[in-house]
């Protein structure tokens, strides 16, 4: 189990080393976004739509939005500086009260809290305080930079921390809409209510419950696998680059002015006899028509006349 927190635990003068382990974890089944075409994984760049351009880490910061599309600039250092000032690597225990004074609605997460070096017999002394006494400890602790209450209790044979929401975090209940108000509910129903809860009410075991949708979803990728019916992302094409059309049109014109080398001309490339009094005309993919049609007009024109001669 990785150690992700490495401080202490104190009520009053005692101060016990400690190590933190997260005790719950998430176990919903990540799915990617893939191109249906290719099944080539989704990127999601970062991007400013105000400049049309993508960033790099170094260009961003952090801000706060006081009022909608103002912004107020927090810097690195200044974050660093509050982080140095509140950080504590003690979790404090500020009070001790009883289990049932808290609503389950302020618990947010679980952590195992093992003992550090050397600190066995504080520890044991701690978790059997805990257990005679049937109280659980209200403390304070910073992880992360983030300034939380916690509880601190025991489960089983380990003593655990759970981190609760402050007060100001769980939202005035008088907010939900449609939430009526006091009802008179009719004695019959209400006496078959508790007759039906009555008869489900057993004895609670977590092994009973489980995740039936993630459980499907597992065997179905787990057939899907067996199957081979696994994708496999296609090469990317090479970029070309891109070339303005003009200049590929160009280029294309003046490759047809290059010699062939000794190969035979097609006879549409073939040199003709220049006629008499003819104009050299450039022999150009823009102009081929034009300039064989002259030559051909002129080259007729004179075969005519010498067979009058004759």
């Amino acid at each position: 189990m990785h150690t992700m927190w490495k401080g202490s635990i104190s009520f009053g003068l005692v101060n016990i080393p400690i190590k933190l382990f997260a005790a719950t974890e998430d176990k919903d089944i990540k799915l990617r976004t893939l191109h249906k075409k290719c099944h080539t994984p989704i990127q999601y760049e970062k991007k400013c739509p105000n400049c049309d351009e993508e960033i790099s880490q170094d260009e961003i910061v952090k801000g706060y939005e006081y009022v909608k599309g103002k912004y107020v600039v927090i810097t690195d250092e200044e974050l660093k500086e509050l982080k140095d000032e509140h950080e504590d690597k003690t979790v404090e225990i500020i009070d001790f009260v009883n289990m049932d004074d808290i609503d389950p609605i302020y618990f947010n997460r679980s952590y195992f809290i093992g003992p550090g070096e050397n600190g066995g017999k504080a520890y044991a002394l701690l978790r059997e305080a805990l257990n005679q006494s049937g109280k659980i400890g209200i403390a304070e602790i910073t992880i992360r930079s983030k300034q939380q209450l916690a509880m601190v209790r025991v489960y089983q044979n380990c003593i655990v921390m759970e981190t609760v929401h402050y007060p100001d975090e769980v939202r005035n209940v008088k907010e939900v809409p449609s939430v009526p108000e006091q009802v008179n509910v009719g004695s019959k129903e209400l006496d078959t209510a508790i007759m039906l809860i009555d008869q489900l009410t057993t004895t609670f075991d977590s092994e009973k419950y489980k995740d039936d949708y993630r459980l499907a979803l597992q065997q179905l990728i787990d057939r899907k696998v067996n199957q081979n019916e696994g994708k496999t992302p296609s090469e990317a094409a090479p970029r070309q680059n891109v070339v303005d059309l003009m200049s590929a049109l160009q280029a294309s014109i003046e490759k047809t002015k290059k010699p062939q080398g000794k190969a035979t001309k097609p006879k549409s490339q073939q040199t003709v006899p220049k006629a008499v009094g003819a104009t050299d005309v450039p022999y150009t993919a823009k102009g081929t028509t034009q300039t064989q049609n002259a030559i051909t007009s002129s080259t007729t024109k004179k075969t005519k006349t010498v067979r009058k001669k004759a």
